[in-house]
């Protein structure tokens, strides 16, 4: 009787912890509430991140010059949002720029727009911004391009922070995990 008993109570802890191993996902130890801000949108609408709750949020620190890394990163995440068919208006893509100086709403709400049209761009003042990137631990840092169009580029942390549908910081996802695995977890996080 005993090792049914075990077998049973160790049935009831998995089910409610969950037996999910996630593929891609990097959880944090403690899940904390992530914390609010206020920033503007591309429409110019107000957005507060505490106002997302119901909502999945994968928060996302670019800019609309990035070479590489944010439009690879965006076009990943809307790809995982497809993929979830329904449940993809779960989740919300939410980014927030690391240049303000160049990242007008007018541009910001075309490069959202060519990855995914419920995509978030996020935009305010430079004091507002620094705030945000520390609350997160983000590194935003502007490196000079001399021989460049460009001028300058950004030097910034590429990781997608996840908030769950509580509110919470959970975990994060590292720059280039496949779609597959993101949609694998991402579908998990929805779920619960």
């Amino acid at each position: 009787m005993r090792p049914l008993l075990f077998a049973f109570l160790c049935a009831i802890l998995l089910s409610s912890c969950g037996d999910y191993t996630y593929r891609a996902m990097a959880l944090i130890n403690e899940p904390t509430a992530a914390p609010d801000f206020v920033l503007t949108d591309q429409h110019g609408r107000m957005f507060q991140l505490s106002e997302a709750r119901g909502t999945l949020v994968l928060l996302f620190f670019g800019f609309t010059n990035c070479p590489d890394v944010c439009p690879t990163t965006l076009a990943d995440l809307a790809a995982v949002q497809r993929n979830l068919g329904a449940d993809g208006d779960s989740v919300q893509i939410v980014l927030v720029t690391v240049d303000p100086e160049r990242d007008t709403a007018e541009r910001l709400g075309r490069y959202a727009n060519v990855f995914g049209p419920d995509i978030l761009a996020l935009r305010g003042t430079s004091a507002e911004l620094e705030s945000v990137y520390r609350s997160f631990g983000i590194v935003a840092q502007r490196r000079d391009l001399p021989d460049s169009e460009l001028q300058y580029t950004i030097d910034h942390t590429s990781a997608v922070l996840v908030i769950d549908r509580q509110g919470q910081w959970v975990g994060m996802f590292g720059y280039g995990a496949p779609v597959a695995d993101l949609t694998s977890d991402v579908r998990h996080l929805v779920a619960q």
